[in-house]
């Protein structure tokens, strides 16, 4: 295993077990506005999220609490998920399980009690989005993946996890509805989830 951040080696650091990685992980200093995440034994860094991309969580996330089942938590990270099948952790955008799964002083929460995860993507993340967390996400056996693709402006929602990720999946452009099985059994709206229009460094009016 290879610690990284990106794509390039950053470290020859070869960790014995996924405990270790994790530990590691715990300890890294990443630069200003990086984040890091464990992809099949490798840790990889990735830019914190656009602005806009809150205003985009709080729209799914009040959409979707009404009917998240009872005794269950929906939130907007960051908190870290386990799966040490794959060696993988993530820190989904968004997340959903039973509170129970919060009742730990550990840092390192267990992936197989999600129940809905959602991952808006970047480009330094889409190709994992769109590939290994469908495949990882699947076997963990979470009931429902939410991929919004910030991109391409397009939203999929995947179900019926299987051994080979997910037998079931939907996509939708922003600004169609687009349903989300159960256990929500509800209709997400999409509409406003595109890009704001104007310069990135644009600042509010005073």
């Amino acid at each position: 295993m290879t610690l990284m951040t990106e794509r390039p080696t950053i470290s020859g650091v070869e960790p014995e077990s996924f405990e270790e990685l994790l530990d590691i992980l715990d300890e890294l200093n990443l630069r200003d506005g990086f984040k890091a995440e464990i992809y099949r034994g490798k840790i990889v860094g990735s830019p914190w999220s656009k602005g806009y991309y809150h205003r985009v969580m709080e729209q799914v996330c009040d959409q979707l609490k009404p009917c998240l089942p009872e005794d269950h938590r929906l939130s907007i990270g960051p908190f870290l998920y386990v799966f040490p099948g794959d060696e993988s952790a993530y820190g989904p955008d968004i997340h959903a399980a039973h509170q129970q799964a919060f009742e730990t002083v550990s840092n390192h929460l267990d992936g197989e009690a999600l129940l809905f995860v959602a991952e808006l993507t970047s480009p330094a993340t889409r190709t994992d989005d769109l590939t290994d967390k469908v495949a990882v996400y699947g076997r963990a056996g979470v009931p429902i993946y939410l991929l919004l693709d910030m991109q391409e402006q397009q939203s999929t929602v995947f179900w019926t996890p299987s051994a080979a990720g997910y037998e079931a999946h939907c996509t939708q452009p922003f600004g169609e509805a687009l349903h989300i099985p159960k256990p929500f059994d509800c209709t997400l709206d999409t509409t406003g989830f595109q890009a704001p229009e104007g310069p990135a460094t644009k600042k509010p009016a005073p």
